[in-house]
């Protein structure tokens, strides 16, 4: 499980139940009543999935429960393991061939490195090959982006419906307003009428742009580990040299985490573990090479 979340999630909240039980030196719980209001909450929460309803497709919903589960689940993925099964795969072709690698790619449990390793094995010219790939990846780095503008759309909406609701709480207030009553029954008013900016705020800010911000990292981690694959194997039908192989493919991975992990030993072959998800931009950087 990724500790990072769930503590930064916990901790947001006890931020705010802090900073708003805390008064005249002590905690008074009681002053949460202060901000529970259920018809504000119907109208930020409610316009805001409304909305989104109208703005996506179902399919778009379907996918959060997966994004949920990626960004609290803790990535095992290892990449100097892929390094290694590529590099090892690189030395088999030389010595046995191309087909070789056949019997080798049906045992990945990691589907984008088993269709990668199995269309080397095909007789498909390098240029074609490479071709595509960046067809692959364009087209998996927009599915993403799509992905996560559900999260970004959300984000905008949360404070403008909460916007909405302190407006609907105002007018209400003006409408109903009676001097008889006194001051404090104008105060009570306003403050029920500013609780909905409130609750689109902390939906906005604590939900949906920190989910939205870590799917994207964790898409571009994985999009990278993709890149990578296809640089290795592109290179094994060019019949490039396995150590040139290996340390190209180390230019991915970042060199402060290399010096830390390999201390000069060659990266492991062992099995790696598949992740999820994707958008892209290690694109350009094959294209550079």
């Amino acid at each position: 499980m990724e500790l990072t979340t769930i503590i930064g999630m916990l901790a947001v909240i006890g931020a705010m139940v802090f900073g708003i039980t805390f008064s005249g030196g002590g905690l008074n719980i009681d002053l949460l009543l202060n901000f529970a209001d259920g018809t504000s909450v119907f109208i930020v929460v409610g316009g805001t999935l409304f909305s989104m309803m109208v703005a996506f497709p179902l399919e778009a919903f379907k996918n959060i429960p997966k994004h949920i589960r990626m960004i609290i689940k803790k990535d095992n993925t290892d990449p100097y393991a892929y390094v290694g099964i590529i590099t090892e795969l690189s030395r088999e072709a030389r010595k046995r061939g191309l087909l070789a690698l056949e019997e080798k790619a049906m045992g990945f449990q990691d589907e984008f490195l088993k269709e990668s390793v199995l269309l080397i094995v095909d007789a498909i010219e390098p240029d074609k090959l490479k071709e595509w790939f960046e067809q692959k990846m364009y087209y998996l780095a927009k599915r993403n982006e799509d992905e996560r503008r559900i999260y970004m759309q959300g984000a905008a909406l949360a404070p403008a419906f909460g916007m909405i609701g302190t407006l609907i709480g105002l007018v209400n207030m003006l409408k109903s307003m009676n001097l008889e009553e006194g001051p404090e029954i104008l105060g009570i008013n306003m403050s029920v009428a500013l609780i909905t900016t409130f609750y689109g705020s902390i939906l906005a800010n604590c939900f949906f742009l920190p989910i939205a911000n870590k799917l994207e990292i964790y898409q571009e981690k994985d999009i990278l580990l993709k890149e990578m694959i296809i640089e290795g194997v592109v290179s094994i039908k060019e019949g490039e040299n396995p150590k040139f192989i290996q340390e190209k493919l180390m230019n991915f991975i970042e060199v402060k985490a290399l010096n830390k992990r390999r201390g000069g030993r060659a990266a492991p072959a062992a099995e790696p573990e598949t992740s999820s998800g994707a958008p892209a931009r290690g694109r350009e950087k094959r294209k550079k090479k």
